[in-house]
């Protein structure tokens, strides 16, 4: 059995904020943590980590590329293409929350998030 030790998360946003809060939340509730500022970086961080992370969690509004071309860009690498997607935005859209589905997202999360809310969403796409 995988200890959350083990587990590596990769988290996608823009946002200096968020990639603290993140960091923070993950790395005390035990997970080893990744993190691009775009969806360039994030692929980047992806190709170069060994192991591949067991989750990835990205934002949509990001420069360079978007949220919906990373969860592209992943679902098209057949290394990649079994990592669960967690999408973490301000979105509530029901039309985004769709197209992110359909470019293979796992689940949604809005912000604000609760660290709690997070970890248990990671629990239960690694279980």
């Amino acid at each position: 059995m995988t200890t959350q030790q083990e587990i590596r998360v990769l988290t996608v946003d823009d946002s200096p904020t968020i990639q603290i809060m993140l960091r923070k939340a993950l790395e005390e509730a035990g997970y080893n943590v990744i993190q691009g500022c775009d969806g360039v970086e994030g692929l980047e961080k992806l190709q170069e980590a060994a192991p591949p992370p067991a989750v990835i969690i990205t934002d949509i509004n990001m420069p360079r590329l978007d949220g919906f071309g990373l969860i592209e860009a992943v679902r098209k690498q057949e290394a990649y293409k079994h990592i669960p997607i967690l999408v973490l935005t301000t979105e509530s859209d029901p039309e985004k929350k769709q197209r992110a589905r359909q470019a293979g997202a796992t689940g949604w999360i809005v912000k604000p998030f609760s660290a709690e809310a997070l970890v248990a969403a990671i629990r239960r796409v690694t279980a």
